[in-house]
């Protein structure tokens, strides 16, 4: 029958329609353009730096803002193909990216989890759940359970306030806008003191969203909180 159906329905590119040996695959030409960060990455967010993988450095933004969270990871860039995938799994209900998503940052946060970790999503204020139906980065961090064996906790943090579109404003604005808009749902404190926590998102610009995710979770007590990504915006060199 898997050999009929596949006949039928042979498997295809996650981000064309190419046609590929095995699902959950991208074809040469979107593999190409999905630009994978290895090497060496800044320890606090995960952006690639030029040099060796031989120590822990910091980017420039990153020695300039004070991150509430300790260390981070991200598995590509935000360009390319790496834009089509955040685009559709936020967007265009391909919850079906979330595995393959999931095992790209087990990888790119190898580092960082262990089977004590807590894995929360950075959450959706419910208004635009109901209109968007699911949470990409809890339809991730759930994937990166399975695959990792790690806690997930998809209900950890909620959004108090619906914050107004972070698109074309500043990283000081972005900061402002979201500063105090996200908490530890009342009652769960006692979940995370003490406890390592990865939080999972779907692209990282300025960081503003992670921040006001982590320090949060530093407020009730988090005994240390990393943060990864699928995508990470980078300046263009």
């Amino acid at each position: 029958m898997q050999s009929v159906l596949r006949l039928l329905y042979p498997p295809q590119c996650l981000t064309c329609d190419a046609l590929v040996e095995q699902e959950h695959a991208l074809c040469a030409d979107c593999w190409q353009g999905a630009h994978f960060i290895t090497g060496l990455v800044c320890d606090c967010c995960g952006v690639p730096l030029p040099g060796e993988e031989t120590e822990e450095v910091l980017c420039d933004d990153c020695m300039v803002i004070a991150r509430p969270w300790t260390r981070g990871r991200a598995a590509f860039l935000y360009s390319e193909t790496g834009r089509k995938l955040v685009l559709a799994l936020k967007h265009g209900d391909r919850t079906d990216l979330a595995p393959p998503a999931a095992r790209w940052l087990a990888q790119a946060a190898s580092d960082l989890i262990s089977d004590k970790t807590l894995l929360i999503p950075v959450p959706l204020h419910w208004r635009r759940r109901v209109h968007r139906r699911y949470n990409q980065s809890a339809e991730m961090a759930r994937a990166l359970a399975q695959v990792t064996g790690a806690p997930y906790r998809p209900d950890m943090l909620e959004r108090r306030t619906v914050t107004r579109s972070l698109d074309g404003l500043t990283r000081e604005a972005r900061f402002e806008v979201l500063s105090g808009t996200i908490e530890v749902q009342r009652g769960k404190e006692v979940e995370v003191a003490g406890k390592d926590v990865l939080l999972i998102d779907d692209v990282m610009t300025s960081g503003a969203t992670l921040a006001a995710c982590a320090e949060a979770l530093n407020g009730a007590g988090a005994a240390n909180v990393n943060v990864a990504v699928l995508a990470r915006v980078a300046k263009e060199t």
